[in-house]
């Protein structure tokens, strides 16, 4: 059992639900994502991803996009982002997950980035652009390791598909909440509910929900329902606007506890 598992089954006992935020590594800088990360585990999230950087982020709306360009001028690639957690794994032992495009772990070698990745201790991948039916070259590396591979579910998938995600995925179903790219919405779908719900009813393993979802009143509804609630783009529309600020530690700390106690106050 890994630590993403162990995380899933300790709240499964409280009834609770995980609160996962999302930062693009390195940006505005990789030390300050080090921060971040430890402010972020002081101020309860259970699960942290870190966004690796790429140039044609497909998956990624406008804020996203930006910040991965921000970092990609500061030099952040694919080998920084696992050198970064290696160096965070030295005071912190909270899940860690990389969400990053198959370009990068292909040009990086497939089996050097298991390898690294489980050295640095990382606790899982998510690659959007890596549908179930093609990821057996990373799949076939990871299966039974430490190094879990999450595959994501979106609105339009079938129950065959899903029963096929969940065969495969570990950790937890990542649960796209919307048809269309990462990015802020002033209101939740009306259908996430009763497709958690479907998804719950086909498989025993957690669901998680990301994508527009940004105010507490977003996270207190969505983890009224779901196992866990993924906060990105906002998260990250709020970095950005406190860039070269002294407070933009505090500001995005402070915004992210709004978020846990939206969160775990659900149920």
């Amino acid at each position: 059992m890994n630590r993403i598992e162990k995380v899933f089954l300790n709240l499964t006992k409280t009834n609770t639900t995980a609160f996962i935020p999302f930062i693009t590594a390195g940006d505005p800088t990789l030390a300050i994502t080090k921060k971040l990360v430890f402010a972020f585990e002081k101020a309860g999230a259970d699960i942290i991803e870190l966004g690796v950087p790429f140039s044609d982020p497909l998956a990624d709306g406008p804020t996203i996009q930006q910040a991965s360009e921000r970092a990609l001028k500061n030099g952040v690639s694919l080998q920084t982002v696992i050198t970064l957690v290696r160096n965070i794994r030295k005071k912190s032992s909270i899940p860690i997950i990389l969400m990053g495009y198959y370009n990068p772990i292909f040009k990086y070698g497939v089996n050097n980035f298991v390898k690294d990745s489980i050295k640095a201790g990382i606790d899982g991948v998510i690659v959007p652009d890596l549908p179930p039916e093609e990821a057996f070259p990373i799949y076939n590396k990871t299966k039974n390791s430490s190094l879990a591979i999450i595959f994501l579910a979106a609105p339009t998938s079938t129950d065959d598909r899903i029963k096929l995600i969940a065969k495969m995925t570990e950790g937890f179903i990542y649960y796209v909440s919307l048809t269309g790219v990462t990015g802020t919405r002033g209101m939740l779908s009306k259908t996430i509910g009763q497709n958690v719900l479907r998804i719950k009813n086909l498989t025993s393993k957690p669901v998680s929900v990301g994508f527009g979802i940004s105010t507490p009143q977003h996270a207190k509804k969505v983890a009224s329902y779901a196992d866990g609630v993924i906060i990105g783009s906002a998260i990250v529309k709020l970095i950005e606007q406190n860039l070269n600020k002294p407070d933009l530690l505090s500001k995005v700390t402070s915004y992210v506890k709004q978020m846990v106690a939206a969160t775990k106050g659900a149920r």
